[in-house]
């Protein structure tokens, strides 16, 4: 049943990989935790870390 599940995860994730665009035009912007913005640059590789607490 896990292997059957696997298999359906990953088909989805190559299925939604395949329809997304390969670059994307405009900046993204996010907000970091004192509401300050944050700009992404598009003209090299990005690694970005997601950090979440609850307090």
């Amino acid at each position: 049943m896990k292997l059957k599940f696997l298999f359906i995860v990953a088909a989805a994730m190559l299925l939604l990989a395949a329809c997304g665009p390969k670059t994307i035009d405009e900046s993204i912007t996010l907000l970091d935790h004192e509401k300050n913005e944050v700009t992404i640059p598009q003209e090299k590789p990005v690694l970005l870390f997601y950090i979440t607490t609850y307090t």
